[in-house]
């Protein structure tokens, strides 16, 4: 059977549940379709072997590199899409990332739009996920029009001690911004949560905050385990109707493919399967698929150069639990070789050894020993765009060929990072980098710009060559910056949502 409804979103993810919001008020029908189920409450939840070892939330699916070796991508296909599985940091790009910007591995180019363009949707990102921060800690945060409305979710005592030998060490600590009630992750979740899902709504992930409030609305429908297989255009150009199957809770073989007519269509799968749903939507009037005009669908993608690095202490435990409160910029602009830029040194979610064993092959026993002694960070760098690391398709299955760039820069923030944390009282610091099967903020595939030429969304993310098709995840970033995207699609998300209501809507 044949509906319709006037804006159709694909994903409930930050992008896709900040949109609907956004839109809510207009009063049009909104259908938001999410391939994934809710999550509900389970012991596995706050588990770490069920997480780390036995990927109880990973999904059943097998994607391709750039060799043709089969994977399983670090996606979650649930309500809220990756949000659920985020560390809760909300950091804006700093202003300088909206600039070119010299790397040792190359050019991070300037985007189509200014820091100052974002700001005001920065502001109002941050007020709808209720980030807490203090934004005078960190001497690389851009300027604010205004404050948090809340102040930095509070150190651990282990995370409180580590800021003064920060300091001594010579770099300048400052609180993450955090979308997280602190005080109900207290009372209820008390897990690190990095990779860990809320079922609690302590933290504020797309699905607890701006799709529960879009859900207020009465013409916005969510219908879960809806996966949507193809998009189809009219002789006009027009994306006219969406095609998905759905399966019904608690079922794995009783799927319906239904068609879904549209208004408006809103892509927000995520930077890779928003690619790959444009690329699998061919027909005779788009041979290479939908929006690729100009061959850019599923190019320039880029996923952060991230590891883990641990500073160890003999006798010194660890009782954080969250952990992730703390950051540091210092070489996020300079300091590396010839003083080029390096990246982002932020706290990760508190391993614990079963998290350890899981990710080293480690004995349990011995990886329990060193967590217990860790304090754990996630150091970041900048992937540069580049145009041959892409999305593709080889019949129904994702080729994910990424060409990591920017190595250099990344091995010289690990370095810088691995002095800093001898210094501040760690003896022995030791690192890992993560692999493609990590998702470390997978972004561009999609990327926006004023040229039609070399990229696939106009400055409001409307496709180049569909007028009623837009995508809003992370796939229209241009540069990866070496910050948490989060923050920066929801911004997005809600300056787009403003211009459909404000010149499309109201026209």
């Amino acid at each position: 059977m044949t509906q319709r409804a006037d804006i159709v979103i694909i994903g409930s993810g930050i992008g896709g549940a900040t949109t609907a919001l956004a839109l809510a008020p207009s009063g049009r029908s909104i259908v938001i379709l999410e391939r994934g189920p809710r999550l509900t409450d389970s012991d596995a939840a706050r588990c770490d072997r069920a997480i780390f070892r036995d990927g109880v939330f990973r999904p059943a699916e097998e994607w391709l590199d750039g060799s043709g070796q089969g994977f399983n991508p670090g996606n979650y296909y649930y309500v809220g899409g990756n949000s659920k599985f985020f560390g809760a940091v909300m950091l804006r790009y700093r202003r300088e990332d909206f600039g070119a910007m010299q790397h040792l591995g190359g050019v991070s180019p300037a985007w189509p739009i200014s820091y100052d363009e974002m700001e005001p949707w920065y502001q109002k990102a941050e007020e709808l996920f209720e980030v807490r921060g203090d934004a005078r800690q960190d001497p690389t945060e851009p300027s604010h029009t205004g404050d948090y409305n809340f102040p930095p979710v509070p150190d651990e005592s282990t995370i409180f001690a580590l800021r003064d030998q920060l300091v001594k060490a010579g770099v300048t600590p400052s609180s993450l911004p955090l979308a997280v009630d602190h005080k109900a992750w207290q009372a209820r979740a008390h897990t690190p949560w990095d990779a860990f899902p809320d079922t609690t709504g302590a933290k504020k992930d797309a699905e607890n905050t701006a799709l529960a409030k879009a859900l207020t609305f009465t013409n916005v429908t969510l219908i879960s385990g809806a996966k949507v297989t193809r998009l189809g255009t009219g002789a006009s150009g027009h994306v006219n109707f969406v095609e998905f199957t759905q399966t019904d809770t608690g079922t794995s073989s009783t799927a319906r493919h239904k068609r879904l007519e549209v208004g408006i269509c809103i892509l927000s799968a995520g930077a890779v399967n928003s690619a790959a749903l444009l690329l699998r939507s061919v027909n005779n009037d788009h041979p290479t698929g939908l929006a690729n005009g100009s061959d850019n669908v599923g190019r320039h993608f880029m996923n952060h150069n991230c590891s883990a690095v641990l500073a160890l202490h003999p006798w010194r435990r660890n009782t954080a639990v969250y952990q992730k409160t703390l950051q540091f910029n210092d070489f996020y602009l300079s300091g590396g070789p010839m003083n080029k830029p390096l990246g982002n040194v932020q706290l990760l979610g508190k391993i614990s050894g079963e998290i350890l064993a899981a990710q080293t092959g480690l004995p349990v026993w011995a990886a329990r020993q060193i967590a217990a002694r860790s304090v754990d960070w996630y150091a970041m760098s900048e992937d540069l765009p580049n145009r041959d690391s892409r999305v593709s398709l080889k019949g129904d299955r994702i080729v994910l060929d990424w060409k990591r760039t920017n190595w250099e820069a990344h091995q010289a923030l690990v370095r810088k990072a691995k002095s800093v944390l001898r210094k501040a009282g760690s003896p022995v610091v030791i690192s890992r980098a993560f692999d493609r099967q990590t998702p470390s903020h997978q972004c561009g595939t999609t990327r926006f710009g004023a040229d039609p030429s070399n990229s696939v969304l106009d400055l409001y993310c409307r496709t180049h060559d569909h007028k009623n098709l837009y995508v809003v995840d992370a796939g229209f970033l241009p540069t990866s910056a070496a910050v948490n995207p989060a923050l920066t699609i929801a911004a997005q998300a809600l300056r787009v949502g403003d211009y459909i209501n404000r010149k499309v809507l109201a026209a």
